[in-house]
């Protein structure tokens, strides 16, 4: 008699434990065992006792474990973290399960070995494939969100998925709590429905600062905002450090003239410094032709900005010309820094007004949250538990479906925050979003592609790109270390049909198809796996904190980061006044609720993985687990060397330190 010895492992959640019966039985490639039961009482996640199942003869390769489970009165469900085997021959074999058990339906787990299909034969393994996603796309199905943008899951609520893709309990109930209480927390529910407006800053600034404890960037963003070195450093390292590109031809809407700019560029030509590469442009000409919100019952106003920036002997990126609106002409003047103070302030505000609609949507919503779903979709649609490239991506998914649902419910629905208070809401939330999406490039979303595109490369004090090169290098390393394990020549990547429909559904269903994109559609080469693979950890982990982490540090203080403007832009210079821009500015009630979604969104969770932080077991071997451990040494040498920096600086850049970014889109 041959003895099998099983270990159940529950998970280390809210009631994970369980009072049903578990029934488990072993399928090899010589035979299967009989079932054995396990009372649920004894599956405790910190008391693993074994369990054996007794076999007349060798069943072979272990090849699944199934599991299933029964009650006497009601559904108690399980969550079960893995289960272990060892074999008559003294084998450790691991089975992942991360998932909740329920009388529904069982459970057949595959070892964590990692197999590619065509190395996944045998009948009963291909069966098990053929069926897990066959069941994946019933569950995860596509669905249109709107025209023109990528796909998104098919679900109304974040009820009608799978619990193991949902929050957890803790974080579900931290989300809503902090939702319901964060206007409270900041001392400022009072003024949630309040539409008069602000009378100065000063009565800004005593409102809101005495209301709770700002960070250490609030402060400084309230204390500079109004100065042009500060206007251009947020370009490189604010919230959105992914619009600015050096300029060499000014565009032809743009007609800065040599002697609008001679003071800014002391004895300097316009001429010399775009030949020299020291000129820079910020274009955003998304938002051209675009109708204002209505806020409050009363119309708000957007603009499409050009701004022309040089970076200086000292280092220093300092705005020297903005056009408020596209078009040129007598109603549209070149604000320049030599105008008086409120003109200059309130064209920068313009400015930041557009740049708070363009981050929000395009940077933020489109390309790492919505993005990141048809990455989520894709691997739970296409890639069985078993592959190797699951195991891998699964980390970096977690809770994307959950909070997008949410952010489409609670968010951007018709009476969601960006919405009500956004000058983007309305009819232009989902233009703008249409056209983010008509200008996807893959080489955009590649750090290094992006920032060779926009000749950013020598830029000095750019601490996104210092930074996020050296995750992004760090990532790769990582991924290639993973991969070229399982994938040991081209051949293998071609001949992966699950891997080749992942990248079709991602090419389909999140580029929609559109060559011009430069998105692959097949993979040819174990590179461009690599490549891609890299690219879409980034995006979850590291892009994802950049752009979303800061939100209340840099946007907390509304006029450094206006969601929309009271009043047209002027027609002409010298008429702005202080009481021009406090009438321009957000009213009191729409500062304050944009600020409750900020600091919501940019807050850390209790329930939260910092990069490289695994808390589940996927992979087994030497090669993998040795990766996973390099992977975190790096982090933890860049921490460092981030840190190391940043004492250094008057103000920190801290969002691509390697703790502060999570493994995963969950906020």
């Amino acid at each position: 008699m041959l003895i099998y010895t099983l270990r159940l492992y529950t998970g280390d959640r809210a009631y994970a434990e369980t009072s049903n019966t578990i029934h488990v039985r072993l399928l090899g490639t010589k035979g299967e065992s009989k079932e054995i039961k396990v009372c649920g009482r004894t599956l405790h996640h910190n008391d693993v006792p074994p369990c054996f199942i007794h076999c007349h003869a060798s069943l072979g390769d272990l090849v699944t474990v199934e599991v299933r489970s029964d009650c006497w009165i009601f559904d108690d469900q399980w969550f079960c973290d893995k289960i272990t085997v060892k074999t008559p021959e003294n084998e450790e074999l691991l089975f992942p399960c991360y998932c909740w058990l329920s009388t529904k339906e069982g459970l057949s787990l595959r070892p964590a070995s990692g197999k590619l299909p065509f190395q996944d034969t045998h009948p009963i393994a291909y069966k098990q494939r053929q069926k897990e996603l066959e069941e994946a796309h019933e569950i995860f199905r596509w669905r249109v969100y709107a025209e023109g943008l990528p796909q998104t899951v098919a679900a109304d609520s974040f009820c009608d998925l799978p619990a193991e893709v949902q929050f957890s309990v803790m974080k579900a109930v931290e989300f809503f709590t902090t939702a319901l209480i964060e206007l409270c927390a900041l001392g400022l529910k009072e003024y949630a429905d309040s539409t008069k407006p602000w009378r100065s800053f000063s009565e800004m600034e005593k409102t809101i600062s005495e209301s709770f404890s700002p960070s250490q960037t609030y402060e400084y963003v309230q204390k500079h905002w109004k100065e042009d070195q500060f206007f251009g450093y947020q370009l490189l390292n604010g919230l959105n450090p992914m619009m600015i590109q050096r300029c060499s031809k000014l565009p032809e809407n743009f007609p800065v003239s040599e002697e609008m700019v001679k003071d800014s560029l002391n004895g300097r030509t316009l001429k010399h410094e775009l030949e020299k590469g020291n000129i820079f442009l910020c274009d955003y000409k998304m938002l051209d032709g675009l109708v204002g919100n209505v806020v409050h019952d009363r119309q708000q106003y957007l603009t499409a900005p050009l701004v022309l920036l040089h970076c200086n002997p000292q280092g220093l990126m300092l705005p020297i010309a903005i056009q408020v609106r596209q078009t040129p002409g007598p109603e549209n003047p070149i604000f320049l820094p030599t105008d008086s103070n409120h003109d200059w302030l309130l064209a920068k505000i313009f400015v930041r007004a557009a740049e708070f609609s363009v981050h929000e949507l395009d940077f933020h919503l489109l390309r790492t949250h919505l993005l990141s779903e048809v990455f989520t979709m894709a691997t739970l649609r296409n890639l069985p538990s078993i592959h190797p490239l699951f195991k891998l991506i699964f980390p970096h998914i977690r809770y994307t479906l959950h909070i997008n649902i949410l952010a489409r419910n609670k968010l951007i629905s018709k009476d969601g925050p960006l919405s009500k208070y956004s000058g983007t809401g309305g009819e232009s939330l989902p233009k703008l979003l249409r056209r983010a999406t008509s200008s996807l490039t893959y080489s955009s979303l590649c750090l290094p592609e992006n920032i060779s595109e926009r000749g950013l490369e020598d830029v000095p004090n750019y601490y996104y790109r210092d930074d996020g090169m050296k995750l992004w290098n760090i990532i790769h390393k990582y991924v290639k270390g993973i991969l070229t394990h399982y994938y040991k020549s081209d051949d293998y990547v071609q001949r992966d049909t699950e891997l080749q429909e992942w990248i079709f559904d991602i090419f389909v269903c999140g580029f929609l198809g559109n060559d011009s994109t430069r998105i692959p559609q097949y993979f040819k080469t174990v590179e461009d796996l690599i490549k891609f693979v890299t690219m879409v950890i980034f995006t979850a982990s590291a892009q994802h904190a950049s752009v979303n982490n800061g939100q209340f540090d840099f946007g907390g203080w509304m006029p450094n980061f206006p969601s929309a403007l009271r009043k047209p832009p002027p027609k002409e210079k010298g008429q702005t006044t202080e009481d021009t821009i406090m009438e321009t500015l957000p009213d009191k009630g729409t500062t304050v609720n944009i600020m409750g979604i900020l600091k919501q969104l940019s807050s850390d969770s209790l329930d939260h993985y910092p990069l490289g932080t695994f808390p589940e077991q996927w992979f087994v071997g030497d090669v993998p687990p040795k990766f996973i451990k390099h992977f975190k040494k790096d982090l933890d040498e860049l921490t460092a060397h981030i840190e190391k920096r940043n004492a250094k600086l008057e103000l920190p850049y801290i969002f691509l330190n390697p703790k502060n970014v999570d493994n995963s889109i969950a906020i």
